[in-house]
């Protein structure tokens, strides 16, 4: 099946399948985590139980979530090591200890507190039980923090130099850590995580509200989750807007193969909607353009010049059908979320959010779309790097390891199978959860920890001194 390919674009694939698997586990988990945090927050104020009703149910649909993100994630490091070894040498100076600084503070922050956060609020109190919770929300947006400092530093380097035997060491941790693409990189993903959990929650609510108009607990999760797309859309999209002027200076060649530019326009270049990039011939077969709006949105300027992908080597071009459709997906489904929200806004005011079928249902499909926005978006951050693994400076074919292409097919093929097999059965058990009410009493997860072998339960007396467990 693999035997066409060389043995750097199976190892590319092979990252690019298991991250793909990855991501959408925490874009879930940091959303979602926030989103705990205030039901249980809302609860403690108002004491109204269909926010405790809302948390015990996304709590341990978030604690499968999260063990899910958890064992995808261990796989990518073990391949830095297996397939990028070279890149493991020559950036590990750096990268190193930014990912370590991720599971000392963030990662063990999430993990020490998740306990209580599911099972210590009878154990511990409610103060404590909050402080938990938002300490297990704190550390998921630090872990965000620290792996987008970590893939923005491969983006926009700084703060480096170059030593003897060509590894990359610090020279300055604050220009590393927070470099050129940093801010902009991280508001955009967490924005991403936040838009991502809010289309899932307004979509099981509109599940249940369409078999149970009457269903509170629906009626309150959907109506926060079409707030939260009303206020954050169009954040994300100025967000997105900024973090595209920051790449264009950073980052052209990538910025050109989104917007198609193959040639350079020195009067004003055209935002071209749809066509085929054509690469042989340098060209976008079918082009749907407005003339001169590109160079308005990117340069705030209808005649300013933008430079195309003549002015770079082709040896330096990032393979540019890929980014071209990927941004196209991410901003179309970023659109109709925006959409989506005023759709529910104009219900809102009208008093009929929670009535008719329509609204529900296209909030049922946008669903999953969220984490089709994330998928993209990565596609056109990740391949529009291409051909460098740190822009610029170290080109992917120079950071594979000196292995064969038939031992990464075959440690492919595996990856494929096992991994379906696994995440498809956790997927399905997730989706069989929020098929169940918010009512539900144990979604098929039990309400405590399972005890070890040989531990008992405490025995407690009766009114008659009688044993009872």
């Amino acid at each position: 099946m693999f035997e066409n390919l060389s043995a750097e674009m199976l190892a590319r694939v092979q990252f690019a399948f298991t991250i793909s698997f990855h991501i959408i586990f925490p874009a879930f988990s940091i959303g979602l985590a926030s989103y705990l945090a205030v039901l249980n927050a809302l609860w403690l104020k108002t004491n109204d139980e269909i926010y405790l009703t809302l948390f015990n149910y996304w709590k341990k649909i978030f604690a499968v979530a999260f063990g899910m993100g958890v064992v995808s994630g261990i796989v990518m490091s073990y391949q830095f090591g297996t397939n990028w070894s070279l890149f493991a040498d020559k950036t590990g100076p750096i990268l190193g200890p930014l990912m370590a600084y991720e599971v000392l503070s963030a990662f063990f922050l999430e993990a020490g507190f998740l306990g209580i956060m599911l099972f210590g609020r009878e154990r511990v109190g409610n103060g404590l039980h909050m402080f938990a919770t938002a300490m297990v929300a704190f550390g998921t947006l630090m872990s965000a923090t620290w792996i987008l400092s970590v893939n923005s530093w491969m983006q926009t380097p700084a703060g480096y130099s170059i030593n003897d035997i060509g590894q990359f060491v610090p020279e300055d941790w604050w220009l590393i850590v927070f470099n050129p693409s940093f801010p902009y990189r991280l508001v955009h993903m967490v924005l991403a995580a936040y838009l991502t959990t809010a289309l899932v929650v307004g979509g099981v609510g509109a599940l249940h509200i369409l078999r149970n108009r009457k269903d509170a607990p629906a009626r309150r999760m959907f109506s926060m989750a079409m707030w939260m797309l009303v206020l954050v859309a169009p954040i994300q999209i100025f967000a997105g807007d900024l973090h595209g002027l920051n790449t264009l200076e950073h980052q052209p060649a990538k910025v050109m193969a989104m917007e198609g530019h193959f040639e350079s326009h020195p009067n004003g270049a055209p935002l071209i909607l749809f066509g085929m990039p054509n690469a042989k011939e340098q060209r976008v077969d079918y082009a749907i353009e407005i003339p001169k709006l590109s160079s308005l949105i990117l340069k705030h300027d209808l005649n300013a010049p933008l430079a195309g992908l003549d002015t770079i080597p082709k040896a330096d071009h990032p393979p540019v059908a890929i980014v071209f459709w990927s941004f196209r997906v991410m901003v179309g489904l970023g659109f109709a979320m925006l959409g989506l929200g005023i759709w529910s806004l104009w219900r809102r005011f009208r008093g009929t959010l929670y009535e008719g079928a329509w609204l529900q249902r296209a909030t049922i499909v946008m669903g999953p779309m969220g984490f089709v926005a994330v998928l993209a978006g990565w596609v056109t951050t990740e391949v529009g790097r291409q051909p460098f693994t740190v822009y610029g400076l170290l080109r992917t074919s120079d950071s594979l390891a000196p292995i064969a292409a038939p031992a990464v097919a075959a440690s492919l093929t595996a990856f494929i199978i096992v991994y379906f097999f696994v995440f498809g059965a956790g997927t399905f058990y997730l989706l069989r959860m929020m098929n169940k009410p918010a009512g539900t009493a144990h979604l098929g997860l039990r309400d405590g920890p399972i005890r070890s072998a040989g531990i008992t339960p405490v025995m407690q007396s009766n009114s008659d001194n009688q044993p009872k467990a």
